[in-house]
Protein backbone atom coordinates (compact mmCIF):
# COMPACT_ATOMS: atom_id res chain seq x y z
CA UNK A 1 0.00 0.00 0.00
CA UNK A 2 1.50 3.46 -0.91
CA UNK A 3 1.51 6.34 1.59
CA UNK A 4 -0.74 9.46 1.43
CA UNK A 5 1.97 11.70 0.89
CA UNK A 6 3.48 9.65 -2.13
CA UNK A 7 -0.22 9.02 -3.45
CA UNK A 8 -2.03 11.15 -6.55
CA UNK A 9 -5.62 11.31 -6.86
CA UNK A 10 -7.75 9.41 -9.58
CA UNK A 11 -10.99 11.00 -10.23
CA UNK A 12 -14.17 10.38 -12.51
CA UNK A 13 -17.31 12.67 -12.45
CA UNK A 14 -20.77 11.25 -12.20
CA UNK A 15 -24.18 12.97 -12.44
CA UNK A 16 -21.45 16.25 -11.96
CA UNK A 17 -20.15 15.33 -8.63
CA UNK A 18 -16.47 13.87 -8.08
CA UNK A 19 -15.73 10.69 -7.00
CA UNK A 20 -12.04 10.49 -5.60
CA UNK A 21 -9.54 7.77 -4.62
CA UNK A 22 -5.79 7.99 -3.35
CA UNK A 23 -3.48 5.88 -5.49
CA UNK A 24 -0.14 4.81 -6.29
CA UNK A 25 0.31 6.60 -9.57
CA UNK A 26 2.51 3.85 -11.10
CA UNK A 27 0.65 1.12 -10.06
CA UNK A 28 -2.73 2.92 -11.21
CA UNK A 29 -1.65 3.66 -14.77
CA UNK A 30 -0.45 0.11 -14.87
CA UNK A 31 -3.87 -1.00 -13.47
CA UNK A 32 -5.86 1.13 -15.75
CA UNK A 33 -4.03 -0.07 -18.93
CA UNK A 34 -5.09 -3.85 -18.23
CA UNK A 35 -2.52 -5.18 -16.14
CA UNK A 36 -3.55 -7.38 -12.94
CA UNK A 37 -2.77 -5.57 -9.57
CA UNK A 38 -4.15 -5.68 -6.23
CA UNK A 39 -6.46 -2.91 -5.88
CA UNK A 40 -4.93 -3.19 -1.79
CA UNK A 41 -1.63 -2.73 -3.47
CA UNK A 42 -2.87 0.35 -5.68
CA UNK A 43 -4.63 2.61 -2.71
CA UNK A 44 -3.38 4.73 0.17
CA UNK A 45 -6.35 4.65 1.54
CA UNK A 46 -9.61 2.33 1.82
CA UNK A 47 -12.44 5.56 0.91
CA UNK A 48 -13.89 7.12 -1.52
CA UNK A 49 -14.07 11.27 -1.38
CA UNK A 50 -15.87 14.20 -2.18
CA UNK A 51 -12.60 15.89 -2.35
CA UNK A 52 -9.66 13.89 -1.20
CA UNK A 53 -7.55 17.16 -0.53
CA UNK A 54 -9.59 18.49 2.13
CA UNK A 55 -10.94 14.80 3.17
CA UNK A 56 -14.14 14.96 2.60
CA UNK A 57 -15.59 11.20 2.25
CA UNK A 58 -18.73 10.02 -0.02
CA UNK A 59 -21.60 8.66 1.87
CA UNK A 60 -22.13 4.85 1.68
CA UNK A 61 -25.66 5.84 0.30
CA UNK A 62 -24.04 7.96 -2.46
CA UNK A 63 -21.79 5.19 -2.98
CA UNK A 64 -24.66 2.84 -3.38
CA UNK A 65 -26.53 5.17 -5.59
CA UNK A 66 -23.91 6.14 -8.53
CA UNK A 67 -22.10 2.41 -8.54
CA UNK A 68 -24.76 0.38 -7.48
CA UNK A 69 -22.21 -0.94 -4.90
CA UNK A 70 -20.30 0.12 -1.29
CA UNK A 71 -17.36 -2.49 -2.28
CA UNK A 72 -14.42 -0.18 -2.30
CA UNK A 73 -12.35 -2.37 -4.80
CA UNK A 74 -14.88 -2.66 -6.98
CA UNK A 75 -15.76 1.63 -6.61
CA UNK A 76 -11.73 2.08 -7.27
CA UNK A 77 -11.61 -0.16 -10.32
CA UNK A 78 -14.27 1.55 -12.20
CA UNK A 79 -12.42 4.93 -10.51
CA UNK A 80 -8.93 3.98 -12.75
CA UNK A 81 -10.41 2.45 -15.40
CA UNK A 82 -13.05 5.07 -16.47
CA UNK A 83 -11.34 8.10 -14.82
CA UNK A 84 -8.55 10.31 -14.95
CA UNK A 85 -5.27 9.88 -12.87
CA UNK A 86 -3.37 12.54 -11.82
CA UNK A 87 0.70 11.91 -12.74
CA UNK A 88 3.68 14.33 -11.65
CA UNK A 89 5.36 16.50 -14.61
CA UNK A 90 7.94 13.86 -15.09
CA UNK A 91 5.73 10.50 -14.77
CA UNK A 92 3.19 12.32 -17.48
CA UNK A 93 6.61 13.20 -19.69
CA UNK A 94 8.10 9.62 -19.23
CA UNK A 95 4.51 7.88 -20.19
CA UNK A 96 3.88 10.39 -22.98
CA UNK A 97 7.06 9.34 -24.61
CA UNK A 98 6.93 5.74 -24.06
CA UNK A 99 3.77 5.87 -26.07
CA UNK A 100 4.77 8.27 -28.97
CA UNK A 101 7.89 5.53 -29.25
CA UNK A 102 4.99 3.31 -29.97
CA UNK A 103 2.97 4.90 -32.12
CA UNK A 104 6.15 5.64 -34.23
CA UNK A 105 6.97 1.87 -34.04
CA UNK A 106 3.16 0.95 -35.77
CA UNK A 107 3.33 3.63 -37.64
CA UNK A 108 6.57 2.28 -39.25
CA UNK A 109 5.02 -1.10 -39.44
CA UNK A 110 2.24 -0.61 -41.06
CA UNK A 111 2.23 2.86 -43.11
CA UNK A 112 4.60 3.58 -46.03
CA UNK A 113 5.79 6.49 -48.45
CA UNK A 114 3.52 6.16 -51.25
CA UNK A 115 6.14 7.66 -53.73
CA UNK A 116 8.73 4.96 -52.75
CA UNK A 117 6.70 2.38 -51.06
CA UNK A 118 9.02 1.74 -48.47
CA UNK A 119 8.62 2.14 -44.81
CA UNK A 120 9.63 5.49 -42.82
CA UNK A 121 12.39 4.74 -40.18
CA UNK A 122 11.03 5.17 -36.63
CA UNK A 123 13.25 8.20 -36.08
CA UNK A 124 11.84 10.02 -39.42
CA UNK A 125 8.20 9.45 -37.85
CA UNK A 126 9.43 10.44 -34.00
CA UNK A 127 10.85 13.92 -35.50
CA UNK A 128 8.00 14.16 -38.14
CA UNK A 129 5.19 14.00 -34.73
CA UNK A 130 7.65 17.02 -33.04
CA UNK A 131 7.86 19.18 -35.96
CA UNK A 132 3.72 18.80 -36.29
CA UNK A 133 3.77 19.27 -32.37
CA UNK A 134 1.23 16.13 -32.27
CA UNK A 135 -0.23 15.99 -28.88
CA UNK A 136 -0.42 12.11 -27.71
CA UNK A 137 -2.77 10.72 -24.35
CA UNK A 138 -0.26 8.33 -22.26
CA UNK A 139 -3.85 6.62 -21.46
CA UNK A 140 -5.09 6.17 -24.87
CA UNK A 141 -3.66 2.88 -26.37
CA UNK A 142 -1.11 3.13 -28.92
CA UNK A 143 -3.51 1.48 -31.75
CA UNK A 144 -6.42 3.92 -31.08
CA UNK A 145 -4.19 7.03 -31.90
CA UNK A 146 -2.45 5.78 -35.22
CA UNK A 147 -4.85 6.54 -37.43
CA UNK A 148 -5.26 10.82 -35.98
CA UNK A 149 -1.61 11.02 -35.54
CA UNK A 150 -0.91 9.41 -39.35
CA UNK A 151 -3.74 12.48 -40.58
CA UNK A 152 -1.64 14.67 -38.81
CA UNK A 153 1.59 13.96 -40.08
CA UNK A 154 0.68 13.24 -43.76
CA UNK A 155 1.02 17.75 -44.30
CA UNK A 156 4.91 16.84 -43.13
CA UNK A 157 5.51 13.39 -43.89
CA UNK A 158 4.16 11.61 -47.05
CA UNK A 159 2.50 8.63 -45.27
CA UNK A 160 -0.16 6.01 -45.65
CA UNK A 161 -1.34 3.10 -43.98
CA UNK A 162 -1.62 0.40 -47.04
CA UNK A 163 -2.70 -3.16 -46.44
CA UNK A 164 -1.63 -6.08 -48.83
CA UNK A 165 -2.40 -9.47 -49.43
CA UNK A 166 0.01 -11.97 -50.10
CA UNK A 167 0.44 -15.38 -51.80
CA UNK A 168 2.89 -17.41 -50.84
CA UNK A 169 4.30 -20.65 -51.36
CA UNK A 170 6.25 -22.96 -49.53
CA UNK A 171 8.07 -26.19 -50.23
CA UNK A 172 6.69 -28.68 -48.10
CA UNK A 173 10.07 -29.88 -46.11
CA UNK A 174 9.79 -25.79 -44.47
CA UNK A 175 5.92 -25.39 -44.15
CA UNK A 176 5.40 -26.50 -40.71
CA UNK A 177 7.95 -24.18 -39.25
CA UNK A 178 6.97 -21.12 -41.65
CA UNK A 179 3.52 -21.63 -40.90
CA UNK A 180 3.88 -21.14 -37.16
CA UNK A 181 5.83 -18.22 -37.79
CA UNK A 182 3.34 -16.45 -40.28
CA UNK A 183 0.68 -17.29 -38.16
CA UNK A 184 2.05 -14.91 -35.53
CA UNK A 185 2.44 -12.25 -38.27
CA UNK A 186 -0.39 -12.00 -39.77
CA UNK A 187 -3.73 -13.52 -40.39
CA UNK A 188 -3.83 -16.07 -42.82
CA UNK A 189 -7.42 -15.78 -45.31
CA UNK A 190 -6.69 -19.12 -47.36
CA UNK A 191 -4.21 -21.63 -47.31
CA UNK A 192 -3.81 -25.22 -49.01
CA UNK A 193 -1.57 -28.10 -48.08
CA UNK A 194 -0.26 -29.97 -51.13
CA UNK A 195 2.07 -32.91 -50.96
CA UNK A 196 4.88 -30.62 -51.99
CA UNK A 197 4.18 -27.53 -50.31
CA UNK A 198 1.97 -24.97 -48.43
CA UNK A 199 0.12 -22.32 -50.56
CA UNK A 200 -1.40 -19.74 -48.14
CA UNK A 201 -2.58 -15.99 -48.65
CA UNK A 202 -2.56 -13.19 -46.00
CA UNK A 203 -2.88 -9.58 -45.12
CA UNK A 204 -0.14 -7.33 -43.84
CA UNK A 205 0.49 -3.91 -43.25
CA UNK A 206 2.31 -2.94 -46.50
CA UNK A 207 5.08 -1.85 -44.48
CA UNK A 208 5.74 -5.15 -43.16
CA UNK A 209 6.82 -6.62 -46.59
CA UNK A 210 10.44 -6.46 -46.08
CA UNK A 211 10.15 -7.83 -42.58
CA UNK A 212 7.92 -10.94 -43.81
CA UNK A 213 9.94 -11.51 -47.10
CA UNK A 214 13.30 -11.72 -44.77
CA UNK A 215 11.94 -13.93 -42.08
CA UNK A 216 10.58 -16.26 -45.47
CA UNK A 217 13.95 -16.54 -47.04
CA UNK A 218 15.80 -17.13 -43.55
CA UNK A 219 13.46 -19.64 -42.93
CA UNK A 220 13.40 -21.56 -46.50
CA UNK A 221 16.69 -20.82 -47.43
CA UNK A 222 15.85 -18.76 -50.33
CA UNK A 223 13.24 -20.85 -51.73
CA UNK A 224 9.77 -19.30 -50.56
CA UNK A 225 7.86 -18.14 -53.71
CA UNK A 226 5.80 -14.68 -52.69
CA UNK A 227 3.45 -12.52 -54.87
CA UNK A 228 1.16 -9.69 -54.53
CA UNK A 229 -2.23 -10.28 -55.04
CA UNK A 230 -4.29 -7.44 -53.58
CA UNK A 231 -3.82 -4.01 -52.55
CA UNK A 232 -6.01 -1.70 -50.45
Amino acid sequence: MVSVEDAVIARVTRDHNHFEILVDPEKALRFKKGEDISIDSILAVRDVFKDARKGERVPEDDLEKVFQTTDINKIAAQIMKEGDIQLTTEQRRRFIEEKRKQIANIISKQGVNPQTKLPHPVQRILNAMDEAKIAIDPFKPAEEQVKNVVSDLQSILPISIERIEIALRVPIQYAGKASSVVRNLAPVKKEEWKSDAWIAVIEIPAGMQANIYSKLNELTSGQVEVKVVKKE
